[in-house]
């Protein structure tokens, strides 16, 4: 006779496995998938490249050209603005989550570094950095 213990183990194990070949299984069914419209979009849309299309583009200017060409640098500034305010946004969202958990301590470490972030983009603005002439 089979121990109770040990048959509830053995299925706990079963379903453990089990899951681990659900999770293959829809990884190898959403590439299917996503090889599937690929190629469905490879066959039924119209492929006309032309020299306009397939020329390379990259930041308002032609990639291929003079390095020693001069150009803007509010290209960077926009990029490196972008990633201060989107790292912010980064780590609002779990202090949202655990704001419960953490306490007023928390609560005010992230307001005091909204109030940095917020100094630094009165100083942009006022400094004409968000700006574009």
């Amino acid at each position: 006779m089979v121990r109770r213990d040990v048959a509830v183990r053995c299925l706990a194990g079963a379903a453990e496995r089990c899951w681990d070949h659900h999770a293959a299984g829809a990884h190898v069914i959403a590439g299917v998938i996503a090889a599937a419209m690929v190629g469905g979009s490879m066959l039924a849309a119209r492929q006309l490249p032309y020299a306009e299309k397939v020329r390379a583009y990259e930041c308002g200017f032609d990639a291929f050209d003079d390095a020693r060409r001069q150009f803007d640098v509010r290209y960077y500034l926009v990029a490196i603005l972008f990633i201060i305010f989107d790292l912010e946004v980064a780590f609002l969202f779990p202090w949202a989550v655990t704001l419960g958990h953490i306490g007023l301590f928390g609560f005010f470490s992230m307001l005091a570094f909204l109030g940095v972030l917020t100094v630094g983009f009165i100083y942009e603005w006022c400094k004409g950095a968000l700006e574009w002439e």
